[in-house]
């Protein structure tokens, strides 16, 4: 991978990429992905991520932003890269990986005919302040590239190099060798589309640490049959998820298919960038009785929080306060008991490109050191942990009483006849805001009514939190990072969709 990784790198500067220019990686998943990250990196130039599932506005958007010189692509998606190149002139240079029929594409250079250049020796301009764009794909607003220097990302995201060795971090470049030569025997699946940060953070912390990775290129969607498949055929030793929107229909191949799978190598079921149901978790159990599960929690302005632990009193996440991770309200650190947002300090990234005035907002000095503020709001409680409740900007505010969705989803979720659920907060003369559900019916159940549901959330949930209003749809929708799409659930409300 390194002679392949090495040799597209001089294809690249053969291209007239060089150290700073911004590369698009729209790729489905599979080794072109890695190779093309590392070689971009080789260089000095700056890879970012494109989500595969946006169309032409949301493209637009997304290379006009980033200032992109060039895009390494998939075949497939030629006709949209060509419209990008004729309206976004900077955008000049493009590399066609071929498709399942090995077809190229006639407006870009065949991704194989750069693999001539090499291998050639590490002769290109780097430097320590160079970095990665990591674009986000959140519940509100635009995508916003988060720059992270290298060793920034490393520590950050990647674990610090001794992750799946179980490890401290190392603090010379030189010991990642000896903990590659030494790892166990293990074999990672991150099923997430590397486009995604926690997936393509399990990759390259998978990478680096010596151990086996395998790719499900996800050409067909999301075919849960097929990934128990290759977990089977691959022995597969952990698998990486991004929550209930893979868990369910996981669970459900499980459930459909009893004794189909020989599942005993699989020793974690691991969960990171979106809510992972205690109840999913449970039921996951039942068919992998040997198997850990573990729900962690990052994002992409400050890398890995750490792996949640059980919760107390309501929220969906309970995580540590260290050094480097606390509470924040209004530029302090939190009291016990005060709610503020989740913040992270030490190895973290420098700012939003090309957005100075969101960095200043999220990119705060307490007592001279840089704390991140994530978007999740979080509570201190009294034994050294805090307790995360949900994202600040969809919080419902009923009569004075704050309200986050995903406690309230996770609850209808549970429900059997709940496959799905999103849940908003829509004006009320009364309470200013009322709680409203907008759910998907799960497979050989009745549609469930709204007293039925109030009735099996009530020992659950306080009452101000009980849904006000449902309505049922035949798929939640989320957004083209798999988030939930609060906007559209609205809308629903609305009678807009």
């Amino acid at each position: 991978m390194n002679d392949r990784a090495s040799s597209l790198a001089a294809g690249l500067y053969s291209q007239g990429i060089r150290r700073g220019d911004k590369v698009g990686l729209y790729l489905m998943n599979g080794p072109e992905y890695l190779e093309s990250f590392f070689a971009i990196i080789k260089i000095g130039a700056v890879p970012f991520n494109v989500n595969y599932r946006y169309q032409y506005d949301e493209l637009h958007y997304l290379f006009g932003n980033a200032d992109a010189k060039a895009v390494i692509h998939g075949a497939e998606f030629a006709p949209l890269i060509e419209s990008l190149k004729a309206s976004l002139p900077l955008l000049s240079i493009s590399i066609a990986v071929e498709d399942e029929q090995g077809v190229t594409s006639s407006g870009s250079v065949p991704y194989e005919e750069l693999m001539c250049y090499g291998p050639v020796g590490e002769i290109f301009e780097r430097h320590e302040d160079d970095y990665i764009l990591q674009y986000t794909g959140g519940t509100t607003g635009m995508p916003k590239g988060v720059m992270w220097p290298h060793k920034a990302f490393f520590y950050a995201c990647l674990g610090g190099g001794g992750l799946y060795a179980r490890k401290p971090p190392i603090k010379l470049p030189q010991e990642q060798g000896d903990i590659a030569e030494q790892s166990f025997p293990i074999r990672i699946l991150p099923v997430a589309p590397l486009m995604h940060g926690a997936a393509i953070w399990t990759a390259l912390s998978g990478i680096l640490g010596g151990v086996t990775m395998v790719l499900d290129p996800m050409r067909g969607g999301f075919d849960a049959e097929s990934i128990w498949d290759r977990v089977e055929r691959e022995q597969v030793n952990i698998l990486q998820i991004v929550g209930d929107a893979m868990a369910v229909p996981l669970l459900n191949a499980l459930k459909q298919n009893p004794a189909r799978w020989d599942l005993s190598r699989l020793i974690h079921f691991g969960s990171g960038g979106a809510v992972f149901s205690q109840h999913i978790k449970d039921e996951l159990k039942t068919f992998l009785p040997n198997t850990m599960m573990g729900d962690g929690m990052g994002t992409s302005e400050t890398g890995i929080s750490g792996m949640g632990a059980p919760i107390k009193d309501g929220g969906f996440m309970r995580l540590p306060i260290d050094e480097n991770q606390n509470v924040i309200i209004d530029g302090r650190f939190a009291k016990v008991g005060e709610v503020g947002y989740l913040s992270r300090s030490g190895h973290m990234p420098i700012g939003y490109y090309g957005d100075p005035e969101k960095t200043a907002e999220i990119f705060v000095k307490i007592d001279g050191k840089i704390w991140v503020l994530t978007g999740d709001e979080a509570r201190l409680d009294n034994d050294n942990m805090m307790t995360v409740l949900g994202r600040g900007s969809t919080c419902i505010n009923s009569g004075g009483e704050k309200i986050y969705p995903e406690e309230v989803e996770e609850v209808l979720r549970s429900h059997p006849a709940v496959h799905d659920a999103a849940v908003v907060g829509l004006a009320d003369d009364k309470w200013g805001q009322r709680v409203c559900a907008v759910i998907s019916v799960s497979q050989g159940f009745e549609v469930p009514n709204l007293e039925a549901l109030k009735d099996f959330c009530d020992s659950k949930l306080a009452g101000y939190k009980l849904p006000k209003a449902v309505k049922t749809v035949a798929e939640i929708q989320r957004s083209p990072a798999g988030k939930q799409d609060y906007k559209w659930a609205k809308a629903v409300f609305d009678n807009k969709i």
